[in-house]
């Protein structure tokens, strides 16, 4: 991905409500937002500004229980969050947007463009889901129900945060929390029964991952009535971090066509 005249820009976010941290622009024609992963906040997006275009204006969605809101209470029902995120973006709006979502921010992603749908008549310009199961996939796991030194084993082992941290008692009782509130909301969610968007969507997988198969992310082709395609990356879970790059111009190939 090349910004204007091979230059990378220069971005960094701004803290425009609780949930919103824009990395503005002077003169966008479109607005990307993301959504963390699992325990993950803004952090996770820092290098997306200076990676795509300069008409693409990221906004990143911190979600209250973690980084610079760990001391606010995480959500524990997906409705709530779901609700207060439109009401956030909602000012922004004014022109194409498009939603990306890894692991339960894909579900997040997907449950908010419902939303904005039934809400404010106004579905977004792309989808990007991430390492999250189509509605209906079999197989769901439990895994906010393990106990601590298994679930943290168990974080360790899928990647994204640092096992050094995992193994530090006071760090863990830091990082564990968000953590099994998200996987207990989301594993415990049942998806909207809605109609079939029309908005284009676009499925990422990894190769290797052993939360989510190449036929869940394939499934996901059934909640749109538009164009669909589905892109496998080497790599596990997190390949959004080991091929972040790629993942990138991937997300800017789909939205140059906006």
């Amino acid at each position: 991905m090349r910004a204007e005249e091979g230059q990378l820009h220069a971005a960094t976010f701004q803290y425009e409500n609780p949930f919103i941290r824009r990395a503005a622009r002077p003169a966008p024609r479109l607005r990307l937002f993301c959504l963390p992963y699992g325990g993950g906040g803004t952090s996770a997006f820092t290098e997306w500004p200076s990676l795509l275009p300069g008409d693409i204006e990221v906004i990143a969605i911190q979600l209250p229980g973690r980084e610079d809101r760990i001391s606010d209470d995480a959500f524990t029902e997906v409705r709530p969050l779901v609700r207060s995120l439109t009401q956030a973006v909602r000012p922004y709006l004014t022109m194409p947007a498009a939603i990306f979502g890894h692991s339960s921010g894909g579900a997040m992603a997907f449950e908010l463009a419902i939303s904005l749908r039934q809400r404010l008549r106004a579905e977004p310009a792309h989808l990007f889901i991430s390492g999250q199961p189509a509605p209906g996939a079999t197989g769901r796991r439990q895994l906010h129900r393990l106990p601590d030194e298994e679930f943290a084993r168990f974080i360790g082992e899928l990647g994204g945060t640092n096992t050094e941290l995992l193994a530090d008692e006071d760090a863990r009782s830091v990082i564990l929390p968000p953590l099994r509130a998200d996987f207990t909301m989301w594993e415990r969610h049942e998806f909207s029964a809605s109609s079939p968007l029309s908005v284009p969507i676009t499925v990422f997988g990894g190769a290797e991952d052993p939360l989510v198969q190449a036929g869940d992310l394939a499934q996901w082709e059934q909640q749109t009535t538009g164009s669909f395609r589905q892109r496998l990356f080497p790599g596990g879970h997190f390949f959004v971090q080991s091929h972040s790059r790629m993942l990138i111009e991937e997300i800017e190939r789909d939205l140059a066509a906006i």
